[in-house]
């Protein structure tokens, strides 16, 4: 396993980030598709054996019991000051009208929650998972401070938004003395590359460490364009992500098959080396439901893409409306 450091800080996360939405009780919440509590301990303690170190989740996946599940796999599997746990604040989680948002009530209630459901003291990483239109800036980013001072985050980051967005959050906390933002969840892969325009320029300039979801995709990138699984099939928000590049998005695929076929090795491992050439991203999250996608993302790191297989891969794309924002 290779480690970097995230953003500026001094926090050392494995390259690969386990993205943990796979995990959790398939009748709750909106994803039928993840692995419940028996089958997922095998695959986060495989992720545990292989260096990974870095774990992301979010108090909406699955209704908390994403963050129930990884708790418990973590505690019996690792010690807690070997791994960087991050979770994400924002969706609903109940009734009402502080269910949700980024409202100091609602991140001071939700944090507590986190904690108790993940079964620690503190997150390494606390999260808004979007941006809040309704809430006033300056609230959210004193409440994050808050959080931080009162010991139960080490760091903060954001979720996907516009980068005008982030510049603005980034001002209002430098000039109020509250705690930055250390990192920026967005999504980037080789069917979505709209971040390159201003967000990951953004994130360089400034220091903040890239930790993009979807780096395939949905796992489109890794099997032909025709093939379907159960995820795909019922992943409504997924199926908004690609619903207007369909010819673009096919040659895009069929380069990686070619790549891939050539070196005789996976799709998974071409379309991930390719996210983690980007200079400004410190890890991908990747999904992994199975023990051989564990086994390509962390082949893909030795990988290393020819800037003529990087070309021959970048030159179907076509811009994209900007998604993945709700």
């Amino acid at each position: 396993m290779e480690y970097t450091k995230l953003g500026t800080t001094g926090l050392d996360v494995s390259r690969l980030c386990l993205g943990c939405m796979t995990y959790g009780v398939p009748d709750r919440g909106n994803h039928a598709w993840t692995l419940n509590e028996e089958a997922s301990r095998p695959i986060l303690r495989q992720a545990v054996e292989a260096g990974i170190n870095f774990f992301d989740t979010a108090n909406v996946y699955s209704d908390g019991t994403s963050e129930e599940i990884v708790g418990r796999a973590l505690k019996d599997f690792t010690r807690r000051e070997e791994v960087v746990i991050a979770t994400k604040v924002h969706g609903r989680m109940r009734p009402g009208p502080n269910g949700a948002g980024l409202s100091r009530k609602a991140i001071m209630a939700e944090i507590d929650a986190s904690l108790t459901r993940l079964g620690t003291d503190y997150v390494d990483l606390y999260q808004i998972h979007r941006f809040d239109h309704d809430v006033e800036i300056e609230e959210t980013l004193e409440a994050l401070h808050d959080v931080v001072k009162a010991g139960k985050a080490r760091y903060i980051g954001a979720s996907s938004m516009y980068a005008w967005q982030f510049a603005t959050m980034l001002h209002v906390a430098e000039t109020n003395g509250w705690t930055r933002f250390a990192t920026m969840q967005n999504y980037v892969n080789l069917l979505y590359r709209e971040e390159e325009r201003e967000m990951l320029p953004l994130c360089e300039a400034e220091g903040i460490g890239v930790i993009p979801w979807s780096p395939l995709a949905r796992g489109r990138l890794t099997r032909d364009w025709d093939e379907t699984t159960e995820r795909s099939q019922t992943d409504e928000f997924g199926k908004t992500l690609y619903a207007h590049t369909a010819d673009a998005d096919r040659r895009v695929m069929e380069e990686v098959a070619k790549i891939a076929a050539e070196r005789s090795i996976p799709r998974a491992q071409v379309a991930l080396a390719w996210v983690l050439a980007k200079s400004a991203v410190s890890a991908p999250i990747i999904g992994a439901s199975k023990p051989g996608h564990l086994d390509d993302a962390i082949a893909a790191l030795q990988l290393g893409l020819t800037t003529g297989e990087i070309a021959r891969l970048e030159a179907p794309y076509v811009p994209h409306a900007v998604v993945g924002f709700q």
